[in-house]
């Protein structure tokens, strides 16, 4: 039943508009739900798992609650990785060297929507896509012009691509090895990529493969770059698409860290050692808007890890007790509508990041619920990151938010829901089943419709949306993507394919197929495939000939 409010009578002076009216009571609560109660004592700490008593800790300490180093930023700081990316490697690979020269630390690689599914830049579902949301690569020409002139041996290299992560991992390792200013063997990369295949069927829906088939080349490649790539992340568990999808902070922590413990018995049931793959798992979450409730979830989620880790999966080593993790701001939380108070979402979202104890950091900026960034935009983004770091005082102390009673319940609140979200699964039959079943997908899709709800209805408030929308909304200058930039892209491809040779082209795709219809480790033929020049788009097809393609059942 509807409500009425009262109006009150109309006075000669008539209220700002910036000031509401008598606000209308409300609920307090976290972004997730969760219920907040005006005063947290020693008495709101709650016995932790097991029915004793969770002591805080130490940060460097089991269960790493409060941070996994012990002196945290003291030593040294988080690394800032902004993610960039558009139109073809000789824009990209600029834009790259921009950023390392603004102090920029590490980088972080977003590929276009036609490289994220697996198409080739001439593939009739590429076209009007080629380079808008992020790089076109289509070979290992492409891979190889993308990194031009940075050592690859000295800098730190994140790439968010799953379905087609292994290719992308081949051209890499080949780019790397074949620099002719500066050659660098597959053993001495350092960096990351996504390749969590899960959270696609759950969340972002770019897929190549069946799940099974896709679960396949994930393994193989833990099982690879444990043998052969000793400084590298073979998977970057992700929560961020989850969370972007709509789903709660507590189905962000359960879903991600259950994805995460599904290749960990994926990689033991092939025989591996859980403390020679388990240091170089890493983790990607989401920062949102909810400054304690994001501090609280990165919290939770070292304890569980680590906790599973030395309990359920038999991990001896401390290292592999870790969770290592890499933030970025919600860039669902951005507005097109008032795009500069943006950068004020982003600073509050990039503290609880470092509050919360990140390893890595990107921060959006403030134009991209508009377009791609600016480099003004994007330069801001990082002074972000600068001025937290430098002027702010954070990285003074470990967790310098131990201890208080708010946070401390909060924690051990996000634990509890995280391990009754565990209990679901497991009854399902373990994460895989689940997700064939659509059950994430419907808890995420129902999490969402709430939460749109909630905002439609001015329940929950989103400043210069639904309050405080006047002002001056005119929109800042925003990066537009050349269309000639797709034409340029497809004569690269073209040229590409002229210059190799094809018969070794056929040849290796052969020997894939024949490597794909049977159990052996992938990474191998597909580097082979790399090597003759064989396009993203043909190596896709050549699986696809064996594993079949997929087609999601609908969710209700």
């Amino acid at each position: 039943m509807a409500t009425t409010r009262s109006i009150p009578p109309q006075s000669e002076e008539k209220p700002s508009a910036a000031e509401p009216l008598t606000a209308p009571p409300r609920d307090f609560k976290t972004l997730s739900g969760m219920p907040i109660r005006p005063l947290y004592t020693q008495a709101d700490l709650p016995d932790g798992i097991g029915g004793e008593k969770d002591p805080v800790g130490l940060p460097g300490e089991y269960p790493f609650t409060r941070g996994v180093y012990e002196s945290m930023y003291r030593g040294r700081l988080w690394t800032m990785r902004q993610f960039a990316g558009f139109g073809t490697s000789e824009e990209t690979n600029e834009r790259f060297h921009y950023l390392l020269d603004h102090g920029q630390t590490g980088l972080s690689t977003a590929f276009d929507m036609p490289s994220l599914m697996g198409h080739d830049s001439d593939h009739p579902r590429s076209l009007g896509e080629v380079g808008r949301e992020g790089v076109a690569v289509d070979t290992l020409a492409d891979m190889q012009t993308l990194f031009s002139g940075i050592d690859l041996g000295e800098v730190s290299v994140s790439m968010t691509i799953n379905a087609p992560a292994a290719i992308m991992l081949a051209f890499y390792v080949v780019a790397a090895e074949s620099d002719p200013a500066r050659p660098v063997p597959a053993e001495r990369l350092s960096g990351t990529i996504q390749a969590d295949i899960l959270k696609e069927y759950i969340a972002q829906k770019e897929w190549c493969f069946p799940v099974d088939p896709a679960m396949r080349l994930c393994g193989d490649m833990i099982e690879w770059c444990t043998k052969h790539m000793p400084r590298w992340h073979p998977i970057s568990i992700s929560g961020y698409h989850i969370r972007e999808a709509g789903a709660t902070a507590q189905q962000e922590l359960a879903f991600t860290l259950k994805d995460g413990l599904t290749y960990v018995e994926q990689a033991i049931e092939r025989g591996l050692d859980v403390d020679e793959f388990a240091p170089r798992l890493s983790f990607f979450f989401n920062a949102q808007i909810d400054f304690f409730e994001e501090i609280a979830k990165y919290r939770a989620a070292r304890r569980i890890w680590a906790r599973e880790l030395r309990e359920n999966y038999g991990a001896k080593k401390e290292r592999s007790w870790l969770m290592r993790f890499h933030t970025q701001t919600a860039g669902v939380s951005l507005t097109a509508q008032q795009p500069l108070n943006n950068i004020v979402r982003t600073t509050i979202e990039a503290l609880a990041g470092v509050l919360g104890g990140t390893q890595s950091l990107h921060t959006n900026s403030y134009d991209e619920a508009l377009a791609l960034p600016t480099e003004q935009a994007v330069r801001v983004a990082l002074r972000t990151q600068q001025v937290i770091a430098h002027e702010t005082g954070v990285t003074g102390t470990a967790d310098p938010l131990g201890g208080s009673y708010f946070v401390e319940a909060l924690t051990d609140e996000m634990e509890r829901r995280c391990y009754e979200y565990f209990r679901k699964i497991d009854e399902l039959g373990g994460m895989v089943q689940a997700v064939k079943r659509g059950y994430p997908q419907r808890e995420i899709a129902d999490a969402a419709f709430a939460l749109q709800r909630e905002i439609d209805s001015g329940e929950r408030v989103v400043v210069g949306v639904n309050r405080y929308t006047e002002g001056d909304d005119l929109e800042p200058p925003i990066l537009r993507i050349d269309p000639g930039l797709e034409r340029k892209q497809l004569g690269r491809l073209q040229a590409a394919r002229a210059a190799r040779s094809g018969t070794e082209v056929e040849h290796s795709l052969g020997r894939l197929r024949e490597a794909a219809a049977g159990e052996g480790n992938l990474m191998g033929p597909l580097i082979e495939c790399a090597r003759a020049q064989a396009t993203e788009g043909e190596i896709i097809e050549a699986l696809q000939a064996v594993f079949g393609r997929y087609t999601e059942s609908p969710v209700f």
